[in-house]
Formats: C-alpha cells, structure tokens, sequence
C-alpha cells in the first residue's frame, strides 16, 4: 500500500507524485527509533495532504519548485513544533481539541478530498469548472477509476490484508498500456525519477511568506499527531502497554524533519496502514524496516510500471482510503450523548467547508465555540438545593419533589470546583435564595464534589461566612476533600466546629439542632 497511496497521495498534496515514496523512506525509518509505538506505519496520509495542499493555495502553483520548497518548509516547522513539545513534556496540550470538533473537521476534510479528486476521477481536464456535463467526461478515466473503486471496496470487506492497491495498480497499468490509453486523453502518472533521494536544505522563502505559514503549521501539528494518537492508541491498548505521547511527538516530529531534508512533505503515521500493519502480524518495527527496504528497492527498479497508471486509479486510492472518514452515524451518536457539542461538530463541519482551502479558519472556529461552550459550563456550575431521597441519598429536591432537610434550612450541594470562574454563581444561589426566603436561619452546603478551590474561592468562602454570622445566620460545611481544606485553613476561613467530613451522622446531628443557633 505505501507506493500507491504515497503516489496517490503526493497528487493531493499537489507535490511531485515521487516525493510521496520519498515521503515514506527515510521518516518511516527516523520515526521507528525514535518513536515509542515502533509498530505504526509512517509517511504520507490523506489529511496531512489535504492540508498541505490547502495551505500554499495562493502562496505558488502546485507542482512547482516555490511550492516544493514551501511544503519543505511546512515539514521542517512542523516537525520542530513537535520536537519542542515533546521535549517539553507538553504533549497534554493538544488534547485542547474536543472530539465534537475534530469530528466536524474530519469529515469536512473527507468530503473535501473526495471533491478535488473528482477531476482526476471522471477525467475532467484540470482548471475547468466541476460541473455535471458528460461531454466533458474522459469515459476511459472514467472507467479505470469506477472499476478499481469497486475493487477495491470489495477486497477491503473480503481480505482487508490483501495487497489488492499493489495488484490493481500493476493490473491497471498493464491495461492502461495494452489498450494504449494515454493516447485516448486519459492522464497516466507518467516517468517518475528513479534512484534514492539526496538531502538538501530548502531555500530561504522569506519572513513574510513563513508568518503565513504560523497557522498552517500549528493546524498540521495538531491534526497530524491527532492521527498518530488514534493509532498509537490501539496499537498499545493491544500490546497492554501506557502510551508514551510525548516519545512519539519526538518520533513524528524527526519523522518530519527528515522528510523535509528528503525534499519531500509533512507525514503522519496512516491509520489504515497502520491497522493493516497490525492485522497482518507485525510484532515490532522490525516489520517497518523491512518495508522500508523494499520501498526503497522499489524506488531504484519498480518506478518505471508506474508510468501507465491513470491518475483516476490513483483518485480511486484516495477515495477508498478517506470515504471511511464520512460517519453520519457519529453525528447522530453526539446529538444523543451532547446536543450542544453535536451542534459545534455540524458548525465545524460547515465551517471547515465554507473557509476552504483555508482549512484552518475551521478547526479555529470549532475550537473557539467549544471552547466559549466550555467557559460558559465553568462560568454556570450545577448548584442543587438537596432533600433527603426515600433510598437514603441526598437528591435535587426540586427535581424528585422532596422537602427541605430541616425548617428554616437551606442544604446545597455544588458540582463544580469553587475558583474563579463558579465563585459568583455559588455566592449568587445563595443570595437569590434568601431574599426569596428570609427566614432561613441555615445555611448547610455539602462540598464532597468540590475538588479544587483558588484564592477567588476562598475569598467568597469568607465572604459567605461573614456574611451570614452577621445576619444571625449559620454556616456549616460537610465533606470537605483535605486540599480544599488545607487551603481554607490556611487562610483561617474554617471555625474549628462547623465543618464535618463525613455525612450520615453529622447530618442528623445538624438537623436536631435548634433553627436559631448561632454558635457557629
């Protein structure tokens, strides 16, 4: 699979097709000793590609040596990116995106890709306007491309570890020539530079021209190691193993760096390369190193079969590798489990369409609507008045119909931690609830669900306290984790006699006292 896909796949990127098996050489070797997940096969994949091509969009004309030159540049930045943040043990940070956005993000790439493979899958000759006119069609391409998008679907449900891309490619290009179809106007991949690649350092672009290229880089860091996660995940929960993120982000980004110096493009680690390596028994990356061999002596011998081969068969590889990417079934499953989140995938997914080539105004977008949506849950924590449930657990009494713990007091419970952000709606709750009720005499809040509290939460803490003893009211706390407490004794917000830790006892005890104490 790695000399079709990466041909097929250097096409997307707008790249010489070649630059695609440089693609898949030496960073595939780089990323098996520096790696922790040996076992994933490294090199060039549809969205890193995809991304690749939408990013110099404007910036120079496919194919051409700014563009090579510029794709470079992507590969070197990028991979630095990853080093540093390896390096740095800050591999967590790339979990910022939520997976409601990078599944909008993702399927948006994937009806995309399929859209810019259409010319070269129906024969359309390349500039001209997508549109349905069948006189326009090349039925030869045509027909290469519909036969081996059936093929190819069909063997991935017969014998998914079948080589059926490496057989349909040669059968194809046998065909191609013995039908002689390159003169009937179907575009072949041509004469490909044979012999391994040299190491070079690409050309200054200019400062300018790599400040255009901070966002694309940041994009492809992101979506790229998000690829390598989705299989390093699976490779180590098979072999019972802890992924080390921060050892493959090392990996990735050397992987990268070396295809740069290669003169070719960014790569990731391919999850259905990655699958089949696995499915077919790979016990370490010795078995990518044996592809590189082979990858590499095809390179000196095998590149002249690929000339006949119509670039709507090689449309037809990308196709079936990204048509998986599509999952309407995982939109549904969102509005099931979030609605909201499901609501930020489908704008992300419109998004990342309507800011097309500019992919990254997408994730941009999705990302800051989750991350508004993220705020505005720290910002309105879950404050509910409790009432004692007939199973004996402390319930939302509002919500099951259940009377106040004891006359005159109000019991609440807070899910959420009380810093900053949850500080003033807790504070409010509490205001709001004795204006509209007067005579309460207790306020009793159970803080097992507080987990972390900062110095805005402690000030409101005091706050509160003070406030209620002055109203000849009382505060009692249960429940309190010891990190919360430390931090309220530190800053000598707790009376010795009005907190408990644990519940059950301390509850009826606070029941049975009088409503009108103020000792505490």
């Amino acid at each position: 699979m790695v000399i079709p896909q990466g041909v097929a796949y250097a096409a997307l990127a707008g790249m010489p097709l070649v630059t695609g098996i440089y693609a898949s050489l030496l960073p595939a070797l780089v990323a098996v000793l520096f790696s922790s997940s040996v076992r994933l096969s490294v090199g060039p994949t549809a969205l890193s590609c995809l991304l690749i091509s939408a990013s110099l969009n404007g910036l120079a004309a496919p194919g051409s040596a700014e563009w090579v030159n510029l794709a470079v540049w992507l590969a070197l930045l990028s991979g630095a990116v990853q080093v540093f943040l390896g390096l740095a043990r800050l591999g967590w940070f790339l979990n910022l995106v939520s997976v409601p956005v990078l599944t909008g993000f993702t399927q948006a790439a994937a009806v995309l890709i399929i859209a810019s493979q259409l010319p070269d899958f129906l024969g359309w000759p390349r500039g001209e306007t997508l549109a349905w006119h069948p006189s326009s069609w090349n039925l030869w391409a045509t027909g290469f491309g519909l036969a081996c998008l059936g093929l190819l679907v069909l063997s991935r449900r017969w014998r998914p570890a079948f080589p059926s891309v490496l057989l349909l490619v040669l059968a194809a290009a046998g065909l191609s020539l013995l039908l002689q179809v390159e003169q009937r106007g179907v575009a072949v991949v041509g004469a490909l530079p044979h012999g391994m690649p040299s190491l070079q350092w690409p050309a200054w672009p200019g400062w300018s021209v790599l400040g255009q290229l901070v966002l694309p880089v940041l994009l492809i860091t992101l979506i790229s190691f998000l690829e390598t996660a989705a299989s390093a995940k699976v490779d180590n929960a098979r072999q019972g193993a802890r992924w080390n993120q921060n050892q493959d982000l090392i990996g990735q980004g050397l992987a990268k760096v070396a295809s740069g110096l290669n003169g070719a493009f960014p790569t990731s680690s391919s999850f259905s390369r990655s699958a089949l390596n696995l499915y077919a028994g790979a016990r370490s990356g010795w078995a990518t190193l044996l592809a590189v061999v082979v990858v590499g002596l095809s390179l000196q011998w095998f590149l002249p079969t690929l000339h006949h081969v119509p670039q709507s068969v090689l449309a037809a590889i990308v196709i079936v590798a990204v048509i998986g990417l599509i999952k309407p079934a995982e939109l549904v499953r969102l509005w099931r489990v979030a609605r909201v989140e499901a609501v930020i995938a489908v704008l992300t997914f419109a998004a990342t369409v309507l800011a097309s080539p500019q992919l990254y105004w997408g994730v941009l977008f999705g990302f800051l609507l989750a991350l508004a949506y993220f705020l505005y849950g720290r910002l309105h924590p879950r404050i509910v008045e409790v009432g004692l449930h007939a199973d004996g657990r402390l319930r939302d009494r509002h919500i099951w119909n259940l009377p106040a713990l004891a006359p005159n007091m109000l019991a609440i419970r807070m899910d959420a931690a009380l810093d900053f952000g949850s500080a003033h709606a807790v504070e409010q709750a509490i205001g709001d609830h004795l204006s509209a009720h007067p005579e309460t005499r207790r306020v009793l809040l159970f803080a097992q669900s507080i987990n972390h509290i900062d110095a805005t939460g402690v000030e409101t803490f005091v706050r509160l306290r003070q406030q209620l003893l002055s109203h000849q009211r009382e505060w009692w706390v249960i429940g309190l984790k010891l990190p919360v407490e430390r931090r309220l004794k530190a800053a000598d917000a707790l009376v010795p006699d009005n907190h408990f830790r644990c519940i059950a006892s301390e509850v009826d005890a606070l029941i049975a006292l009088s409503p009108v104490s103020t000792t505490a």
